[in-house]
């Protein structure tokens, strides 16, 4: 079964959305990748849902990418020996080492790692930003801060320091222990949370050992910094809006998701964006009209995905809430505004066979009524390349490897089947003249285009452009 739009939608499945026949029916909605949060839910929660995707996956005959994001550290305050407590703006409070309960005056922070990194006029938030915090004094062992803006703080609230690179490896050892579990079930993206600059990425990547790749949660302004080295050092990037939207200001999150989407697009790595789409839709069947918009702006500024969380984990309206995406999905790309848009901000091509290749796919594509576009892809960067121009027609990816039709179910335009590889140019025509009839991309008398690489089934060697009549 094929899409009729090019953009991709990713659920997280939870407590909402844990059964068999709700994932299938999220699929057939048009849910391409799943999403498993290790924030919550067990191990063996995890294996279910995975072995409930596969299933999906067979009856419908369709490759299904799983994503398995990984909670990272967790930065909070103690408890309280008197329950919640107020902090009112311009009083002193404390954050230290010592472990006891706190008060209004004080808290225990069992964070080393932020008094190593903070300075005086350093900022601290508090419960997701509501609270904030500027330091006046600190040592090793201790901070002493004003209070800018006050309220209600209770135990175990998170902290964010905006102002700092903190000495902290972005993987946890429940991280480590998530992540080797995550690839011994066999899924296609790791997803990183806490990333602060490029070589964060380095010991999940050593960890994984090429049997997933590797997406990128760019949620701190450390990571904005550097954006363009660590969207080189990843596999994917997901915009993560709302742990960015804590530690930066709410105006600046636009501008930089559009600066995101456009880094991603310049080197041809998908990007999600994510975070509160259609948050009201966790209570309500419909959604607001603002965030209706939000999703069209993502798919406006050329994303490859958008995410649902808690809408399809623990919403009432799981269903609706995809339902919903997809069609906001089909409208926007109905637009010819959308088209335009897209062509508007294509950066040009790198200086390498497999972009001249896929490049010239594109011109092609505008000139010829080309139906679709195959692509015989190994390890997915011919595919990878080919989504990168947002070309007019669809991408039919065929790649022998199942791991990597499943990775590319995120990849904007790409339909991913697994397919037995090719011998010669003769086969390889007649098989993609076949497949994209069977897929429905085309019919006896259209035009397809063919990429691919000689010799054979090598990775990376995209070399090969064909025009041919079904």
């Amino acid at each position: 079964m094929r899409r009729h739009r090019n953009a991709k939608i990713v659920a997280t499945l939870g407590p909402a959305s844990a059964s068999e026949a709700m994932i299938r029916s999220l699929f057939l909605a048009g849910v391409d990748v799943f999403r498993l949060n290790f924030s919550h839910g067990t191990h063996e929660q995890h294996r279910e849902r995975l072995q409930q995707i596969r299933n999906v996956e067979r009856d419908v005959g369709r490759p299904i990418g799983v994503l398995a994001d990984m909670q990272g550290p967790k930065l909070r305050v103690g408890t309280f020996a008197n329950g919640p407590v107020t902090l009112v703006a311009g009083s002193p409070f404390r954050l230290d080492l010592t472990d006891k309960p706190g008060d209004a005056t004080r808290a225990y922070l069992p964070h080393p790692e932020i008094f190593a990194a903070l300075k005086p006029g350093s900022n601290l938030l508090l419960d997701d930003g509501k609270l904030r915090l500027r330091v006046t004094r600190c040592t090793a062992e201790f901070a002493e801060t004003e209070v800018i803006v006050g309220g209600p703080l209770s135990e175990r609230k998170g902290v964010n320091v905006p102002d700092a690179v903190l000495p902290v490896s972005a993987l946890t050892e429940k991280d480590r222990r998530d992540l080797e579990f995550a690839l011994e079930l066999g899924v296609e993206w790791l997803a990183l949370s806490f990333v602060q600059r490029p070589e964060d990425l380095d010991e999940a990547r050593a960890l994984a050992k090429g049997r997933a790749r590797i997406m990128t949660k760019l949620e701190k302004p450390s990571a904005v910094e550097r954006l363009d080295d660590i969207v080189e050092k990843s596999d994917a990037i997901m915009v993560a809006r709302g742990d960015l939207g804590v530690e930066l200001p709410a105006e600046k999150v636009p501008a930089i998701q559009r600066r995101v989407v456009r880094a991603c697009r310049r080197q041809g790595k998908p990007v999600i964006v994510a975070t509160q789409m259609l948050e009201s839709m966790i209570s309500s069947p419909v959604p607001t009209r603002a965030e209706a918009s939000d999703v069209a702006t993502a798919i406006y500024h050329g994303a490859d995905a958008v995410m649902l969380s808690a809408e399809s984990a623990s919403g009432k309206y799981p269903l609706q809430a995809v339902q919903m995406m997809e069609r906001i999905l089909a409208e926007v790309e109905s637009d010819p505004y959308h088209r335009q848009l897209l062509k508007a901000s294509q950066t040009r091509a790198q200086a390498t066979s497999a972009d001249a290749i896929c490049a010239a796919m594109d011109t092609i594509a505008g000139l010829l009524p080309v139906a679709v576009i195959v692509t015989y892809t190994t390890s997915g960067s011919t595919s990878l390349r080919a989504a990168r121009e947002r070309p007019i027609p669809p991408i039919l990816s065929m790649t022998p490897t199942l791991a990597t039709a499943r990775c590319l179910a995120l990849v904007w335009g790409v339909h991913s089947v697994q397919t037995p590889d090719v011998s010669d140019v003769a086969e390889m025509v007649e098989h993609a003249c076949q497949r994209a009839v069977a897929e429905e991309f085309a019919k006896p008398g259209d035009t397809i285009l063919i990429s691919a690489g000689m010799p054979f089934g090598t990775p990376g060697a995209t070399n090969l452009l064909r025009i041919a009549a079904v």
